[in-house]
Parts: structure tokens; sequence; C-alpha cells
């Protein structure tokens, strides 16, 4: 299991932060990522791997007005 903006999530299926953000429909361009407590640049989603207990915050972008 890893944690996902405070909540359980299973870890099954995953690798990497962008298989992450792929199963949950996460647009890359859209979001921040915080990945034990260390802020990820984009395009290094594809390359950290995910491991049992690992915590993550994602904060998503949103337009509005």
């Amino acid at each position: 299991m890893i944690q996902v903006n405070g909540a359980q999530e299973p870890l099954e299926g995953l690798s990497t932060v962008a298989d992450l953000l792929a199963r949950k429909g996460w647009k890359a361009a859209q979001v921040a990522v915080e990945h034990n407590g260390t802020i990820l640049r984009r395009e290094d989603f594809s390359a950290v791997p995910l491991n049992h207990g690992d915590r993550l915050e994602v904060v998503r972008f949103v337009g509005g007005g």
C-alpha cells in the first residue's frame, strides 16, 4: 500500500508515479507531486518508482473564474 493525499491506495499494477497519475486520470501537466517529502519534476514522473509505504501528495490545478 501507498498513501496518496492521506488515503491508502493499493500498489498492485503501479510501478511509477506516472502509473499512479494514469490510474487516477490525472494529467501530468495539471498536477504537482510530492513523493516522500520531495517535490518531483514532471519529467521525472515516469522514472520515480513506487514502493510499499511511500507517501504522495498530489495537488491538481483547476481553472475557474
